[in-house]
């Protein structure tokens, strides 16, 4: 199974109850968390094809495509690794998956949280083997996936296959237009690998940028050259940057992408009129805080954007612009994730369809935003496809015959529960809130700069003390035993 990113985009309107849309393309924009306009994807995706919406569907519909490319890191790999096909004493078949985030639900650093461990032994069968399908979507993306499957599996002693990883920036395979545009790109681990990985081919990194220009970064004494450096002549223009996740070094990846911008991609040059708009700039991953060991929660790649952004105005008095913005609570994930969801139930040959999912998160700004943005989205297509009076799915299909959604394609989700625990980013006085709704509505909007907020989008459909109970409260919900 190709772990490419597949996805139906679908901008679903405020009449559907979902305002994710961009300040800068009021009426054109995305639902997805990608600030794009409908031209632009026609030229980044010459072979898709639109969406035939019928008339009266109303909203804010954009095309939905369907597309994808190969990889030869799952290519080969077996998907049904960790699943089994019926557990013993079970009669039933799954008609539904889980979507877990990571950090502060399962996990917190490298050590599990106790009740992950006891939330799968009810998803597994004597041996080990998962007899449900389940998703692991984190905003991480400063690691391989391979390696968050290894780092996920040695903390629950589950084995989890890369397959069932979803990180930040899968969706840049999408954006093929900047695949071989020379491209800057920032974060830790290994962002060169990944963004090559992604079919970007000529990649330039923050610390390959400061060796060529070393008199770009002063604010580290220790780093300043001791003499005058010969002036570079040969490297290339710089076309975009690609922001993965939070960097080490903030000052010098601050102070370097903002010579790119204020350049035009020629860091080198003297500065003359600003250039504006900038040249492109895409970023995975707005989460502004993240819980690990420490009792409060960590600063995010959403933080390291709220400073790119402020320094960026306040230097030129104009708003810093993304081609795209990616990662939860997009819409895009959740629909990549239902698609892995669904080829797990087909390659155990589960019969029964896929209909509900529970998404499992501690950040109401991403996790509970996401998942509810994501099913209103499923409302609104059901009701799509009702109003045209068709079956089928509302999928066009793309140029890519390898793409095959499986039998279940034309079968939509029903739903998308959400449901927030208390043992991450959200401890509201560390125990559940006796008014769960008003507290979370009640929280400081910490999403991003560039999007309306809508306060019942971060109202979970329920919230419960951690993943155990998630867990337990939706096999019950399932009546799954």
């Amino acid at each position: 199974m190709s772990s490419d990113f597949i996805g139906r985009l679908e901008a679903v309107g405020r009449g559907q109850g979902c305002c994710l849309i961009s300040r800068e393309q009021q009426g054109m924009a995305l639902c997805c968390f990608v600030t794009v306009s409908k031209g632009a994807w026609r030229k980044w995706l010459p072979g898709a094809q639109r969406s035939i919406i019928p008339p009266g569907a109303g909203g804010l519909w954009a095309p939905l495509w369907s597309s994808s490319s190969s990889s030869s890191s799952s290519s080969s790999s077996s998907s049904s690794r960790g699943f089994a096909g019926r557990p013993p004493g079970i009669s039933q078949t799954p008609t539904f998956g889980f979507l877990f985030d990571i950090d502060g639900v399962l996990v917190r650093g490298r050590h599990a949280i106790p009740a992950a461990q006891e939330a799968f032994q009810k998803l597994t069968d004597s041996n080990g083997q998962l007899c449900v399908p389940a998703v692991f979507v984190t905003n991480a993306g400063n690691c391989f996936q391979h390696a968050k499957a290894q780092e996920l599996s040695s903390a629950l002693g589950l084995e989890i296959s890369p397959e069932q990883i979803i990180l930040s920036h899968s969706p840049l395979r999408l954006f093929r237009q900047f695949h071989e545009k020379c491209v800057l790109v920032s974060g830790q681990g290994p962002v060169e690998e990944n963004a090559r990985n992604l079919g970007f081919q000529n990649v330039i990194t923050i610390e390959a940028l400061r060796k060529a220009y070393p008199l770009l970064d002063m604010v580290d004494q220790s780093r300043r050259p001791k003499k005058l450096p010969p002036p570079t002549t040969d490297f290339p223009t710089i076309e975009g940057v690609i922001l993965f996740g939070e960097p080490v070094r903030w000052e010098t990846n601050l102070q370097l992408i903002i010579d790119v911008l204020l350049s035009n991609g020629n860091p080198g040059a003297e500065l003359s009129a600003v250039p504006y708009p900038h040249i492109p700039v895409l970023a995975c991953n707005m989460d502004l805080l993240w819980m690990a060991e420490a009792k409060m929660p960590r600063f995010g790649h959403g933080t390291f954007l709220l400073c790119l952004e402020n320094i960026y105005r306040k230097v030129t008095g104009r708003e810093l612009k993304y081609e795209a913005l990616i990662g939860k609570p997009s819409i895009v994930t959740y629909h990549y994730a239902e698609y892995l969801i669904k080829q797990q139930a087909e390659k155990q040959g589960w019969e029964s369809p896929i209909r509900r999912l529970y998404a499992v998160g501690d950040n109401p700004m991403s996790d509970i935003y996401g998942a509810n943005l994501y099913n209103s989205y499923l409302k609104a297509a059901r009701q799509t496809q009702a109003q045209a009076g068709v079956r089928g799915s509302v999928v066009a299909a793309g140029p890519q015959k390898d793409f095959n959604l499986g039998n279940d394609s034309n079968v939509l989700m029903e739903s998308c529960e959400s449901i927030l625990v208390c043992t991450g980013v959200y401890r509201h006085h560390r125990d559940m809130p006796p008014v769960s709704n008003v507290c979370v509505r009640d929280t400081v909007f910490h999403g991003h700069r560039d999007f309306c907020f809508d306060p019942s989008l971060v109202e979970p459909s329920y919230v419960v003390q951690d993943v155990n109970e998630a867990v337990k409260l939706a096999l019950e919900k399932e009546s799954w035993s």
